[in-house]
């Protein structure tokens, strides 16, 4: 090609075709780009004293000219070249992309469970071990790509030891899963608080650990319930672990059986005055205070007659007063059941 550019022709629309197909290959055959671009100038170079145009040129001018027909031609060839190697490297990327997101969600979903041990390999899973899952949810919706879950990949990529560590996103969620005998889920729970900090509206739930290519799913659950219960009861601090809140997840198991609770004690609320909502966070902050009006009193910031008032207004309605011990634990797991359940708003 290039000696018949250095005698007047020009560069074919096939041959550039067949220039980006190559640039295909070298790209799926992993040769790297600064290589291809050095092959082809070096070409260029080496060519250059044989080239029949430059033998028979006379003077500097003409020359000249060639050296321009040159140019051009290896610029147009290197281009097409890298035009066909960034084609490809976008579409092999795209496919991994896809890969991953369907192995993500078969790991996340408990589905084919028969093949993912083995491609779990591929993304330095060894699924045998024992794994936890960590959800984050933050004020906005988290997307494969977006800038926290490309730094969190660079955290990871960065970190040798981080090798059996996958960062992702579920529904709107980022999603670490780890290994459970290393440190890399306090990593991740500490680079996300760090992200996160500047904005209140963040939450994290760990799962517990989990062993087996199901135990993904469980662990994931189990991190994703802990998150919506520190969510719906407000809990304090911003980091909510499975493990400490069995007795609300036993709860929240039958939410049939929840719901029930739910309309057959604080139902006839809607009949007051004063809304369902109000009185619930009366008889919640009653409970948290320790069944003591004065200090529900404080933090609800009203007078201790209104919190009084209120509970017995609760006890001429429901039938179930907070003053007494066994008909209490009935309204405060029925509370807690509405709070699970965003009860009133949800119903």
């Amino acid at each position: 090609m290039l000696a018949r550019v250095s005698t007047g022709g020009r560069l074919g629309q096939d041959e550039l075709r067949r220039l980006r197909d190559t640039g295909a290959r070298a790209a799926e055959q992993d040769v790297p780009m600064r290589g291809v671009i050095d092959l082809y100038l070096s070409a260029t170079w080496l060519a250059w004293p044989s080239l029949p145009g430059v033998q028979a040129a006379a003077g500097t001018n003409a020359l000249r000219h060639i050296g321009e027909a040159v140019f051009r031609a290896t610029d147009a060839v290197i281009t097409a070249v890298a035009e066909g190697y960034e084609e490809a490297q976008r579409w092999s990327l795209r496919r991994e992309e896809s890969f991953r997101r369907e192995f993500v969600d078969d790991l996340l979903d408990g589905r084919r469970l028969e093949t993912l041990a083995e491609r779990a390999e591929r993304y330095g899973l060894r699924l045998a071990g024992s794994y936890v899952v960590v959800v984050a949810s933050g004020p906005e919706r988290f997307v494969d790509g977006g800038p926290v879950t490309r730094q969190m990949d660079s955290v990871i990529d960065r970190n040798p030891t981080s090798r059996d560590v996958l960062v992702t996103t579920k529904n709107g969620l980022l999603v670490c899963i780890a290994p459970e005998a290393r440190g890399e889920v306090e990593e991740f729970v500490g680079r996300v608080t760090e992200m996160l900090r500047p904005d209140d509206r963040w939450r994290i739930g760990i799962g517990r650990p989990q062993r087996g290519p199901g135990g993904a799913v469980r662990s994931f659950e189990q991190a994703r319930q802990a998150l919506h219960i520190g969510q719906r009861l407000q809990l304090p601090g911003h980091v909510h672990l499975a493990s400490e809140l069995l007795v609300y997840q036993v709860l929240i198991r039958d939410r049939a059986a929840l719901a029930d609770l739910v309309e057959v004690v604080l139902e006839p609320l809607r009949m007051a005055r004063t809304r369902p909502d109000t009185l619930l966070k009366t008889l919640s902050a009653y409970f948290e205070a320790g069944r003591v009006a004065t200090a529900a009193a404080q933090k609800l910031h009203v007078g201790v007659r209104t919190v009084t008032y209120r509970l017995n207004r609760i006890e001429a309605l429901t039938g179930y007063s907070a003053f007494d011990p066994q008909q209490s634990f009935t309204l405060q797991v029925a509370v807690l059941g509405a709070q699970l359940l965003g009860w009133p708003e949800d119903s």
